[in-house]
């Protein structure tokens, strides 16, 4: 990035904003946005407390479950839509449609199928996730080159040796897909736990909600968005060692 000339590393807009952030906080120009200084010091104790651990564990297992089921079902999903010009006919538009529909909506109905428990958790994280993996994968199933499968077929590969191959073709966008999944399933993580199951994270963001403990509560949020954007900087990091399997696509 560069500002009249002069190269600024991209660190510096969050530098801005931090410093804002310290600034509306200091003359409590918003209540609810205290110091961001303040955050930071409230971080240990947030981290250190029992109840985060077990908060924590309890959201590691709804996520991971959640996003596990989904990452199986979107590249499966995408594979046949990809594949079966029949069935993306059938399927395109309801992915689009729950991919882009407001799907807090749908949560309550999934707690009267789940009920009040992990479950419900699980389903959230998927119905948040899924969507976004199964188009990617769809783009990369379409976009497989077709001489690659033609080379195959010269060479005798069987219809398993063919899917490999279109899975390795498609892997960037699939890697892709799932990267925005994860940042997805931290969102329907929070959403799942805070308005049908008062469990996991849910329950502190209620806790320090309902005592004013907002340096905790925002403390609480840094640590979610620290680790959604941990695992997508992981995935792209991945990506990015893959990228190769592109190509030059016909």
């Amino acid at each position: 990035m560069e500002l009249y000339g002069v190269k600024v590393p991209k660190s510096a807009a969050l530098l801005v904003w931090i410093a804002l952030w310290e600034f509306v906080g200091r003359f409590e120009l918003l209540l609810l946005f205290p110091p961001f200084s303040e955050v930071v010091m409230a971080l240990p104790e947030v981290i250190g407390t029992p109840s985060f651990l077990e908060a924590a564990r309890i959201t590691l297992l709804s996520y991971l479950g959640g996003l596990g089921l989904a990452v199986v079902v979107g590249i499966a999903l995408g594979l046949l839509m990809g594949l079966v010009r029949r069935a993306d006919q059938i399927l395109n538009m309801w992915v689009n449609i729950f991919l882009s529909a407001p799907l807090s909506a749908l949560v309550p109905v999934i707690m009267i199928l789940f009920g009040m428990g992990m479950p419900t958790v699980i389903a959230t994280v998927f119905m948040f996730a899924v969507w976004i993996i199964a188009l990617d994968t769809r783009a990369g199933v379409v976009h497989t080159s077709q001489s690659l499968l033609e080379m195959g077929t010269s060479f005798g590969a069987s219809r398993t040796q063919q899917l490999k191959l279109i899975l390795l073709s498609a892997l960037p966008e699939i890697l892709a897909g799932i990267r925005l999944g994860v940042v997805r399933g931290v969102k329907g993580v929070v959403i799942g736990q805070l308005l049908v199951s008062i469990i996991g994270v849910g329950a502190l963001f209620s806790l320090y909600s309902q005592n004013f403990l907002m340096a905790h509560f925002w403390a609480l949020i840094l640590i979610l968005f620290a680790f959604a954007l941990g695992l997508a900087e992981l995935i792209n990091r991945l990506e990015e060692r893959v990228e190769y399997y592109a190509g030059n696509r016909a």
